[in-house]
């Protein structure tokens, strides 16, 4: 089993930037793995924002992210970032990191860290 720890949320302007962090443990490699973020509004169903395959790195967003977020990962630090740029007051969700096998239910989650954009 995977654990995954969230960290970067918080309180930021329209139009600003926040970079959040997802750091796993419990696994010695992610090879045949991929790892996503997620949110969550009030009253919203969770939603995808964006995947990487963690070992050829292959990335894949939604279409509302249109090259406002950027994900990234470090291997030796087995942390996955997602850059979110330009936030609008429509991006206040809590954010999830997921992992789990390519083509399969995403097996692990981490707890979420809370995103808000004021206008």
């Amino acid at each position: 089993q995977v654990q995954l720890v969230e960290s970067g949320g918080g309180l930021v302007q329209a139009g600003g930037s926040l970079r959040l962090s997802c750091t796993a443990s419990g696994r010695t490699t992610f090879s045949n793995s991929r790892m996503g973020w997620f949110r969550q509004a009030p009253g919203k169903e969770r939603e995808f924002v964006g995947s990487i395959l963690w070992t050829v790195g292959s990335i894949i967003y939604a279409d509302f992210v249109k090259g406002r977020f950027t994900i990234s990962r470090d291997n030796a630090k087995k942390t996955m970032y997602l850059q979110m740029n330009n936030l609008k007051p429509e991006d206040t969700a809590i954010y999830y990191c997921a992992s789990g096998p390519p083509g399969s239910s995403w097996a692990d989650w981490g707890q979420g860290t809370q995103v808000t954009v004021s206008s």
